[in-house]
């Protein structure tokens, strides 16, 4: 057998690869079992067509036969990639290669073509581009959270609109940029991005939390996550970087935190002055029986050698008198004399006693905004609260400083200061240049009997009733304190309407409450005294009316809801017919204008909503009818 007819052989077997001849027209010549196999012809089928019949008819239309054969010739060889089609009509993807032949003579005498069907390699390749495609789109489409590649030295290698939009750089800007460019200076000087890329090379992941920065030099709270990228060799070829912008979750967390503090301290407060209270009054009770025994034996013994004696357990009982009403305004058990004032005017009035309460080592400065709103308050009581601040802020500053007593209007949301609810406030703050304190004595400062001062110096007493007077008025007091910077002692106090004056107040009148709450009776009633009016209560409208026959009543302040028939709005409307010189005040849990949907006259009454405050049923009280 000779070498040409083994080659035969060879080429007539391979069932992988389609080998066959062509003449120089076109037209097959020769046909291997490969041939065969992937096309569906048998060689006595095919031998003597043209090689154009494997190709779409798109591709015949074209001319592309002619011109693989035009390029073979011209070049030498002629490769390329694309559909062919089967004897049954069925389509597969193939690489096909064809080579001029010449005698030796160079005379061309055909071509060589070699055909493989790679249809499952196609397959498998335009499924990897398309899932590169849809997760190149998932991650392009993605704008909560920044994902983005790293080289292996920390170098941006591409970048998601997430992240532009987290972090203010456009593609263009960053790409090829160190990503320690997003940390702060003061995280780069202790080499936090070097250590966060370590990590994840050691162990395959960092994860924090932290400030980062954006392009205009803004800082947002972010979580990072930093994961190593490596080759199926194992090889480090770059990091995968997420970062979320949680700023408002944290800001969140961090407001409902101090809404939890000042809830927690409110409700510790309002326990102590519950027990202080209590306490008060049995010591107040004590104190009069003795007081009253005293009397009587100082009437009985005439002695002078007694006299003494009784005159130092009358002063001992007065001291105790003076304790438990401090103790008692801690409380909230004193009663006030409220109205609507001008506070800056109550101020500058007081200016001269808090400016002698200092010293001459001590600047003292008053800062009032012209703009002040009024309000609500007992204005005895309000300049000593004052007072005992400046009082406490000179003590604050044993060597000199300054001492400013300022005001200003704010407009608070819900529990942004305490407990307050959303409104407008009138604002003053007494402000020190002195010791500051501790955040454990902040937060002490107002328990009764608490104080930081030396024996004999202090009953720590003076900030309690401070509290217990700001509380009854319906504010807030807050410290601001810094360790050896000073402390800004802040009272919020529920604004009047600019130009609003307090309702006239007769002690003669009387209010009539009606609510079937006893704990929101006495709060009510509380309100009322406070204010200067004489009060009685009625549990439910049947009884209000009872009352009203038999009483003379001046004001109405009933609950819209009620347990029995009749509500508080058919008491109110009975009562403008009957009573006609009765002015109405109406309360309610529910918003105004719920319930204005479901009573279509009760724009006819004053209003107030729960909880309700001494500033508010002022307000009603003005324009109650």
């Amino acid at each position: 057998m000779t070498d040409e007819q083994r080659f035969a052989y060879l080429i007539a077997g391979i069932r992988d690869y389609a080998i066959y001849m062509l003449d120089p027209n076109g037209y097959v010549s020769s046909w291997n079992a490969g041939a065969q196999r992937f096309k569906g012809y048998t060689a006595e089928e095919i031998v003597g067509q043209h090689f154009s019949r494997f190709y779409t008819e798109e591709e015949r239309a074209a001319g592309e036969p002619a011109r693989a054969l035009s390029i073979a010739q011209a070049e030498g060889k002629y490769e390329a990639e694309g559909w062919r089609v089967r004897k049954d009509g069925t389509r597969f993807w193939a690489n096909v290669v064809i080579d001029p032949i010449y005698d030796n003579r160079g005379e061309l005498v055909g071509f060589a073509k070699v055909t493989r069907d790679v249809t499952e390699s196609k397959k498998a390749l335009d499924a990897l581009r398309d899932s590169e495609q849809r997760f190149r789109l998932l991650v392009q489409g993605v704008t909560d959270y920044a994902i983005y590649m790293l080289s292996p030295e920390g170098l941006i290698t591409n970048w998601n609109v997430g992240a532009e939009r987290i972090k203010g750089y456009s593609y263009d800007e960053i790409i090829g940029q160190h990503f320690s460019r997003f940390y702060t200076d003061e995280d780069r000087a202790v080499g936090t991005p070097e250590h966060a890329l370590q990590t994840a090379a050691r162990v395959g992941r960092y994860e924090s939390e932290g400030w980062r920065v954006r392009k205009d030099g803004t800082r947002f709270w972010a979580h990072v996550v930093v994961d190593a990228v490596r080759s199926e060799a194992g090889e480090l070829v770059g990091f995968a970087k997420i970062t979320r912008d949680l700023t408002e979750k944290k800001a969140a967390e961090e407001a409902l935190a101090e809404a939890n503090r000042a809830l927690f301290q409110s409700q510790k407060m309002e326990s102590i002055g519950q027990l202080t209270g209590g306490i008060a009054h049995d010591i107040n009770n004590l104190l009069s029986v003795l007081a009253s025994g005293l009397e009587v034996l100082t009437l009985r013994r005439k002695d002078s050698g007694d006299a003494k004696t009784f005159e130092s357990m009358r002063r001992a009982i007065d001291r105790g008198a003076t304790l438990t009403q401090q103790l008692l305004a801690f409380a909230r058990q004193q009663p006030l004399r409220a109205e609507a004032r001008n506070i800056n005017r109550l101020i500058s009035g007081f200016e001269s006693v808090l400016r002698r309460a200092g010293n001459a080592s001590i600047e003292f400065a008053l800062d009032l905004d012209p703009h002040l709103h009024s309000a609500v308050l007992d204005s005895a009581r309000f300049e000593s609260a004052l007072l005992n601040l400046v009082v406490n802020a000179r003590d604050a500053m044993p060597l000199g400083g300054r001492l400013t007593v300022s005001t200003r209007n704010v407009t608070l949301a819900e529990r942004e200061v305490g407990t307050l609810a959303a409104g407008t406030y009138a604002k003053v703050t007494v402000s020190d240049t002195g010791t500051g304190m501790p955040a454990d004595v902040a937060s002490r400062a107002f328990e009764p009997f608490f104080t930081t001062k030396e024996v004999g110096k202090g009953t720590g007493l003076g900030l309690s009733q401070v509290y217990g007077f700001i509380k009854q008025s319906g504010g807030e007091i807050v410290i601001d304190s810094v360790l050896g910077e000073g402390t800004a002692m802040s009272i919020y106090l529920p604004a009047v309407e600019q130009g609003g004056t307090a309702a006239p107040v007769n002690v003669n009148e009387r209010v009539l409450i009606v609510e079937d709450e006893p704990d929101l009776i006495d709060v009510a009633a509380s309100l009322f005294i406070n204010m200067g009016y004489e009060v009685t209560t009625a549990a439910s409208a049947q009884d209000a009316i009872k009352t009203l026959a038999n009483q003379q009543i001046d004001i109405l302040f009933t609950d819209v809801i009620m347990p029995d028939e009749m509500n508080g709005i058919e008491l109110a409307a009975f009562t403008r017919e009957h009573y006609p010189a009765v002015k109405v005040i109406l309360a309610s849990g529910y918003p105004l204008p719920a319930l204005k949907m479901k009573h279509a006259d009760l724009h006819d009454f004053a209003f107030v909503n729960k909880p309700y405050r001494l500033a508010d049923l002022a307000r009603a009280l003005r324009t109650a009818a």
